[in-house]
């Protein structure tokens, strides 16, 4: 019993050890930190440079969204280029559009990105801004996201924050991690910011 409860142990510990160690390797979108209130925060992000793919309405991964974006970054490009992953991958949906983005590195912008071989993907540079952000665990759904960006509104309406954008989603860890441990945001572009 002793030794079951030890293994069950020591391999919990290792698969908390293995996502966040996952989730270190990649670089990351830079931001600063504006406001923090818990898990609510007010970030001001430079501009980004994306690759981005529409998404079907059901935004399911089957769509293949994902798959042409990966494409992409592993070389199915004019040049050839592989270029390194990075997180978030960015979700985002309006009245008529639903999308999916990688963030390029840092170090490349649109300009010297190379070009898609896909008609649809495209390499664009997102604006710099402030943004309201939280950050929720729990497995991709509707029901997520929708409670988490009902919460960010009511934050956002009690700090006298406008909304000046439909909601962003922000996704970093691959697909193994278990739901509880994954971090997912929701940023909706507010007032302020470079």
């Amino acid at each position: 019993m002793f030794v079951a409860l030890f293994i069950l142990v020591i391999g919990i510990a290792l698969i908390l050890v293995g996502c966040r160690a996952t989730r270190a390797g990649y670089e990351s979108a830079p931001y600063q930190v504006v406001r923090a209130v818990g898990k609510f925060e007010v970030r001001d992000y430079p501009a980004l440079t994306v690759v981005e793919t529409t998404m079907t309405r059901s935004g399911k991964a089957a769509d293949g969204s994902f798959n042409r974006l990966f494409g992409f970054i592993t070389g199915r490009n004019e040049a050839q280029q592989k270029i390194a992953m990075t997180t978030p991958v960015f979700m985002s949906c309006n009245d008529s559009n639903r999308t999916m983005a990688f963030v390029l590195p840092a170090k490349m912008n649109a300009t010297q990105a190379p070009q898609p071989t896909e008609d649809s993907v495209a390499v664009r540079d997102l604006p710099a801004g402030r943004f309201a952000v939280l950050q929720f665990s729990g497995g991709r759904s509707e029901l997520h996201e929708g409670e988490a960006l009902d919460r960010l509104k009511t934050w956002m309406a009690a700090a006298g924050l406008r909304v000046l954008s439909p909601p962003v989603y922000g996704y970093f860890d691959p697909p193994w991690t278990p739901a509880f441990l994954l971090r997912n945001e929701v940023m909706l572009r507010t007032e302020g910011g470079q």
